[in-house]
Parts: C-alpha cells; sequence; structure tokens
C-alpha cells in the first residue's frame, strides 16, 4: 500500500522513523516533500522567512498534493503541539482536503483536536 505521511515539520524525524516501520513490513511510505531542510535544521520551521521561500522555489505544497494523489492513503501523524493535543496544522489540513476530495482514506494517529480548542476541527 502507498502512504502519504503527514503532519508538522516539528514531528519531520518521527515521520522518517514511522516511514522505516512501514516500508519494513512491505509499505510504500512517503514523506512529505520539503522535509529535508527540517531533518538537518531542527529550527526551520521556526524562520517563516527561509521556510516561505524554500517552499515556493521547491514548489512543495503542489509536490505533495501529488504524493496524496499518488497514495492509497494519507496517515498524519497529529501529535501534541503548541499545548493542542492532536494537532492538525494547515498544510495537513490541506492534504487532508485532497485527500477527501480524491476519495482517499485518510487515518489520523491521535483523535482530531477539541472543538473548542481550535475551530475548525468539527469540519475534520
Amino acid at each position: 500500500m502507498k502512504i502519504m505521511l503527514c503532519g508538522s515539520m516539528k514531528f519531520v524525524h518521527d515521520m522518517v522513523e514511522t516511514k522505516k516501520k512501514l516500508d519494513a513490513l512491505g509499505h510504500q511510505a512517503f514523506v512529505p516533500h520539503g522535509s529535508e531542510p527540517h531533518l538537518t535544521d531542527s529550527g526551520f520551521h521556526e524562520n517563516l522567512d527561509d521556510d516561505l521561500a524554500f517552499c515556493i522555489e521547491n514548489n512543495v505544497m503542489k509536490r505533495n498534493f501529488d504524493l496524496v494523489e499518488e497514495s492509497d492513503v494519507i496517515l498524519v501523524l497529529n501529535k501534541k503541539r503548541n499545548n493542542v493535543e492532536g494537532y492538525i496544522g494547515v498544510s495537513s489540513l490541506m492534504e487532508m482536503a485532497v485527500a477527501h476530495h480524491l476519495n482517499k482514506k485518510i487515518f489520523l494517529l491521535n483523535d482530531i483536536p477539541d472543538h473548542n480548542q481550535h475551530r475548525w476541527a468539527q469540519e475534520v
């Protein structure tokens, strides 16, 4: 099965480990395009100017939407971040929307955030 991994770049190392485990089980897992600088610089996601420039230069959003389309399912590693249990960031939410539009199965590692913490959670 082809599995697109989604989640905050803060958890990019967890995505790489999850990919290794899924691949070992015979699946073909993909980490998001644009993960590379986050693997070598743990603070890259905090530098919004550099992150934005990198994403635009490398067409990261489109390439990740293409990965969603190529995959059979997506797995969102929605871990606790910013004191929010089951955090789902903007990019993951968009990837979930693309997966939903393409009738792909969507799996979440944890429950979605409480709707009182994030208004959009009630739409997920």
